[in-house]
């Protein structure tokens, strides 16, 4: 008897076997439902409610690596109205100064030509930071407070937070600080809580709330 070649065994088992691998994966990638099921896995995407960070979405962003909830909420934008309702903000600037009335470009303008869809889409996009930054600063536990204590608290709607003297020299500080600086100085001490960096989405949010509500305040920095 011929004795028994095993790796010529294995080879032929392998051609064997080979076509059938190649028929079963054409079946499962070519199958709808089956492309729906790796779509889903592939997306995965969360949306948070209101004032939540969702644990399981993370930024892939190496430069920012912080997440901000409203970027996490899909196209559902009914949150801003309603915490603007809740805190409204001063009115904001509508640019008519850089569009036609009846909606057509304006010739002439320093960075271009913008239309009236252009205007409401940067009043959008800024009123929706804003309300970001009300939230948070209406919320110790996005703050992070240890303590239940808000940037409300003290600062009823902004008030007292002097976004328009800044930068200035702060006694607390011992040294000449930004409004981020005294910012986190109040997360720090009166809240318990931890400090964010100057590119955390949370300290954007709130300087930008905190410039909008001292609106119409003249600009006069270095003033206590």
């Amino acid at each position: 008897m011929k004795k028994l070649d095993w790796k010529s065994f294995l080879f032929g088992a392998a051609l064997g076997v080979a076509p059938i691998a190649a028929v079963a994966v054409l079946a499962l990638t070519s199958s709808e439902a089956t492309a729906q099921f790796w779509g889903r896995v592939r997306t995965q995407a969360v949306v948070a409610t209101p004032g939540q960070e969702p644990a399981a979405v993370k930024s892939e962003n190496k430069e920012f690596p912080a997440s901000s909830a409203q970027w996490t909420r899909g196209f559902d934008d009914s949150w801003v109205a309603e915490e603007l309702e809740r805190h409204p903000i001063k009115k904001i600037d509508d640019n008519k100064t850089v569009w036609n009335v009846e909606g057509t470009q304006k010739e002439g303008h320093t960075y271009g030509n913008y239309t009236e869809a252009d205007a409401l889409l940067w009043k959008k996009e800024t009123e929706r930071l804003v309300a970001e930054g009300s939230l948070i600063f209406h919320s110790a536990d996005l703050l992070g407070s240890k303590n239940g204590t808000s940037c409300d608290m003290c600062h009823p709607d902004a008030e007292g937070t002097h976004a328009e003297t800044y930068p200035k020299y702060q006694v607390q500080l011992g040294r000449v600080a930004l409004l981020r600086d005294m910012s986190n100085w109040c997360l720090t001490q009166p809240y318990r809580g931890e400090a964010m960096s100057g590119d955390d989405p949370r300290m954007r949010a709130l300087e930008a709330y905190m410039h909008a509500m001292r609106s119409g305040k003249p600009m006069k920095y270095g003033k206590h």
